[in-house]
């Protein structure tokens, strides 16, 4: 390797190391660590409102068995299970409050149309007995204290990605590179659907 080179290639070193110390402090990899973060922690968020959604169908059916004259409430129950797993989950909605209040409001529609759905079955004695239907609901609690937890952990790791992007110098990397702050779940939507449904048939 001639001496010209060699010295090229030490230049470009330095500049390479300049760089990434540059984007290093200036918050460039802390974006990349706490935007990965919030996208993991929405990831479980999903996870769990699918994993509610599943136990849907079975409790339906269940419930028909016993109290099939209601069948408003077990309708509404449905539609709004349809309407919940149509909504097109993308990262996009990490970084777009129209979609991310859309993502919420079918979710609590959904949270809604549930607590109804059992203040009705708590009419039918035969139906709290029913081993199926016991099971279903341990199920369905389970997974609601689940959401509230992981939605916990997203609001969690949202906020300490937002402040990273409002604070200096982070912010003026946010802004070259495009960096925005992220939507979560509002006051309002957050004490409707932390508030998970009464599942409790044991009375």
């Amino acid at each position: 390797m001639t001496s010209s080179l060699f010295s090229r290639w030490t230049r470009l070193l330095a500049t390479a190391l300049v760089a990434g110390s540059l984007l290093s402090g200036c918050g460039y990899n802390e974006f990349q660590t706490k935007d990965e973060a919030t996208k993991a922690a929405w990831s479980e968020v999903v996870n769990q409102y699918q994993r509610r959604a599943d136990l849907i169908p079975n409790l339906v059916n269940t419930v028909k068995g016993y109290a099939s004259h209601e069948r408003e409430t077990l309708e509404a129950v449905t539609r709004a299970r349809a309407a919940a797993t149509s909504f097109q989950i993308t990262p996009e909605v990490l970084n777009n409050p129209e979609a991310f209040n859309k993502f919420q409001q079918v979710q609590g529609e959904l949270s809604g149309a549930l607590s109804r759905l059992m203040a009705v079955s708590e009419k039918y004695p035969d139906l709290k007995a029913n081993e199926n239907f016991r099971d279903l609901q341990s199920q369905l609690e389970g997974t609601e204290n689940r959401i509230t937890v992981a939605r916990q952990r997203y609001i969690a790791a949202v906020q300490d990605y937002n402040v990273t992007v409002r604070k200096f110098p982070n912010n003026l990397t946010a802004m070259v590179f495009g960096y925005e702050t992220k939507p979560s779940f509002t006051v309002e939507n957050e004490k409707a659907i932390s508030t998970a449904p009464s599942v409790d048939f044991g009375k």
